[in-house]
């Protein structure tokens, strides 16, 4: 399904608007380490760990922040279990796997071309 810009500008015509949630939106998503966490999470669970080992060169910091973000936005969601250690999962939401179903093309497109693309004086 292709979609046009003037289609998108009329369905939705705030899109390029200064103050328009979608650019709220695109901060966190498109973020170098949402994109990288949702990314994560889009076969299933995960804890804390396990994305702080898989996602290189995220600070601890910053992947408490992203995940809160995300979690904020509807995108993901955080289960902590009654357990000794304890034990926090994440996975993604119903909007967050349908996000990633429509991001995952996209980011095999760049796995497939990044390295020309950077190589291109």
């Amino acid at each position: 399904m292709k979609v046009s810009l003037g289609r998108l500008q009329q369905q939705h015509d705030a899109v390029f608007r200064e103050n328009c949630p979608t650019r709220t939106v695109l901060d966190h998503v498109m973020s170098k380490w949402g994109v990288l966490v949702l990314m994560n999470l889009t076969d299933g669970t995960a804890r804390w760990g396990e994305l702080r080992r898989s996602v290189e060169g995220i600070s601890e910091k910053m992947l408490a922040s992203t995940l809160r973000t995300l979690e904020a936005d509807g995108l993901v969601v955080r289960t902590a279990h009654p357990e000794v250690p304890p034990r926090v999962d994440y996975a993604l939401t119903p909007r967050g796997e349908d996000l990633m179903e429509r991001m995952m093309p996209l980011m095999e497109w760049i796995a497939e071309n990044a390295a020309d693309i950077v190589a291109r004086p």
